[in-house]
């Protein structure tokens, strides 16, 4: 659980994490560096749930090679798929956030079909990576940040996001 306390806006106690595949976590069907230590890390907080239409068809490989061996004492590390069917995933995106709570979740991601997901979320945070983002999903963003490892960070450390967000 991560709480946020952001000057302007209501509390927000997040328990959900939701992440686009391609294009935000990884580029060419390869998990960008950096980024399965900080979901580790996270997992420890939250319920990491990777969304995807699997257009490369690596998604279970891909969710395969994020997880490790947890040291003694901690949490397993669990990282959920939802493959949505191709043809409005928009829409399917939108109703996985509406199903885990809305209020209760932040999602990442950089397409067109992301943008109602990031909008529906209690933070949406776009990543315009090497892949660019669709100007939909900036537009329906709470915020924008070029690398998927700063915007990881800024769960890791939220008092980044809360000086962002702050009204």
């Amino acid at each position: 659980m991560i709480e946020l306390q952001i000057p302007g806006r209501e509390r927000l106690i997040i328990k959900n994490l939701v992440l686009d595949l391609n294009g935000t976590i990884a580029l060419d069907g390869k998990t960008i560096e950096g980024v399965g230590d900080r979901l580790q890390a996270l997992n420890r907080r939250l319920d990491i749930l990777i969304v995807t239409a699997d257009t490369r068809e690596r998604a279970e490989q891909t969710v395969e090679d994020l997880r490790a061996e947890p040291e003694d004492g901690e949490k397993p590390f669990s990282i959920k798929l939802h493959k949505v069917e191709k043809g409005e995933e928009g829409l399917q995106k939108e109703k996985l956030v509406q199903g885990l709570g809305t209020l209760e979740t932040i999602s990442l991601g950089n397409g067109s079909n992301d943008a109602l997901m990031l909008k529906e979320s209690a933070v949406g945070i776009c990543i315009i990576g090497r892949e660019g983002a669709s100007v939909e999903a900036i537009m329906n963003a709470d915020l924008s940040i070029f690398d998927i490892n700063d915007a990881l960070d800024l769960l890791l450390m939220p008092e980044r996001l809360v000086a962002t967000m702050r009204r």
